[in-house]
């Protein structure tokens, strides 16, 4: 008997590679061979869905000062996370950021470094992010962009936001006040039109054009594709064959509630393994009472308590993933 490990990241208390590897453990215990993929949606984790990162780059941070951002080229295919370049964990949060000069411009000197290395297709996992600059640090240190002719940039989001929209839904996670938030509108409708003028391309009312404060639409404008972040990563790491393999699925996330079931890895992963007519399992820090039913599920909260959950969480995972594997055989 085969299982697959195909899980999200635990935020704040494990990867998903973490988990991953805890399921397979666990497998191991109860007599199943595993295989891992451990699956992102655009945000973070999108380069240990591919393997980890292979690259170190330095870069400008979200404020300026330089960062070490790791990324992770195979081929002709790069994998950049955004997040390592611009993030708002490299400033410690939205308390200590700038959220009226937080850039972009480390992200776009990653897609160049790329370039450079010859990547004919680049990914970009865009969540986590620090910015609200409408991609336009980013295009800046992308220059020239006529050398982006012949590559293929896919940008992998895990939201619907609109342009403009990004400041209003995420500019307060990033510390914008609402006096900035508007500031921060104003601004990225300004940009709209300074894209349309300048590449002849509306991004104001393109879906996902507002991932990561608008870095989606900023690129769009250059003529990247903007991808649901989960399909992309899962169509790129071949998720359906692997789970076709399978005589079962187990997947996972910290928080299971009704967004999961709409974009994110959970949902996803179960519609692939419905499709396949491959069982799946939900191994969850906790799930809210809107999830309840969707999935079949193993609630760590509820069987070891929130705490130990939280600050055992792989040691729950296989503890309850062992568990469930043996009583399948």
């Amino acid at each position: 008997m085969r299982v697959l490990a195909c899980p999200d990241k635990f935020r704040g208390t494990a990867t998903a590679v973490e988990i991953a590897k805890a399921v397979a453990a666990a497998a191991s215990d109860a007599g199943w061979d595993c295989d891992i993929q451990p699956m992102a949606d655009g945000g973070e984790g999108t380069l240990e869905a591919f393997g980890g990162a292979n690259r170190t780059t330095t870069v400008t941070g979200p404020v300026g000062s330089s960062v070490q951002a790791e990324w992770h080229l195979s081929g002709k295919l790069a994998v950049i996370e955004m997040a390592r370049a611009s993030g708002l964990n490299l400033v410690g949060g939205a308390e200590f950021n700038d959220a009226m000069e937080a850039t972009t411009a480390g992200t776009g000197e990653l897609i160049s470094a790329a370039a450079d290395c010859g990547a004919t297709k680049i990914i970009v996992g865009l969540g986590g992010s620090a910015t609200t600059d409408g991609g336009m640090g980013a295009l800046r240190a992308m220059a020239p962009l006529a050398r982006y002719r012949g590559v293929d940039i896919e940008v992998a989001a895990d939201v619907r936001t609109k342009f403009i929209d990004a400041a209003a839904v995420f500019g307060p996670q990033k510390g914008a006040s609402a006096a900035q938030v508007a500031l921060l509108q104003g601004r990225l409708a300004r940009l709209a039109q300074v894209y349309c003028e300048e590449h002849g391309v509306e991004v104001a009312d393109v879906p996902r054009s507002g991932a990561a404060g608008g870095l989606g639409g900023g690129l769009f404008a250059v003529g990247a594709n903007l991808c649901d972040g989960f399909e992309l990563i899962a169509d790129s790491v071949g998720l359906y064959e692997q789970i076709e393999q399978a005589d079962l699925v187990v997947t996972g996330e910290g928080c299971l509630d009704a967004t999961s079931f709409d974009g994110k890895v959970v949902g996803g992963v179960t519609e692939l393994a419905r499709h396949a007519g491959v069982p799946v399992v939900a191994v969850v820090g906790r799930a809210t009472v809107d999830a309840v039913g969707k999935i079949p599920t193993v609630d760590l909260t509820e069987r070891f308590g929130e705490e130990r959950a939280v600050n055992d969480t792989l040691r729950c995972v296989e503890s309850a993933t062992r568990d469930w594997l043996s009583a399948c055989l």
